[in-house]
């Protein structure tokens, strides 16, 4: 989560120097500025996920409705992108925050040599760490 905090700073600096150079007056950049923090907090934030479940409960539903289950973290750039890139697919998978729950957070540094990489994705026993969002949506029955 440090790194995606670290990211933000700099984006968020970025788009102030573009602003103040692009449009001149402080006025607009400021605007600039706000709509940028706005748009970054919507990106860091759990809006774009489904409800994240307990571990234990995530996985019983993700083997009743034989779907992936995607242990995520608020603010991984590479979450995201799985999200976008699913689309509605998305919401048919089960997603756990390993930033709320430490079971799902153990049940992912189980399988990525102590780390908490995400995104996890699981599907039945078998697990990749970062997949490629087409190798998710074939996972879908």
């Amino acid at each position: 989560m440090r790194n995606g905090k670290q990211w933000v700073g700099a984006a968020v600096a970025a788009v102030a120097g573009f602003a103040l150079v692009n449009y001149g007056n402080i006025a607009s950049s400021i605007v600039v500025m706000v709509l940028a923090v706005v748009f970054l907090l919507v990106l860091m934030t759990p809006v774009l996920y489904p409800r994240s479940l307990p571990d234990d409960a995530s996985q019983v539903l993700a083997t009743e409705k034989s779907v992936p289950l995607v242990y995520w973290r608020p603010g991984c750039i590479f979450c995201l992108r799985l999200r976008v890139a699913l689309l509605l697919r998305g919401k048919k998978a089960v997603w756990t925050s390993i930033a709320e729950d430490p079971a799902a957070a153990a049940r992912v540094r189980s399988v990525n040599d102590g780390n908490e990489t995400v995104p996890t994705v699981f599907v039945g026993s078998e697990h990749r760490t970062n997949p490629s969002p087409s190798w998710v949506v074939e996972q879908f029955v």
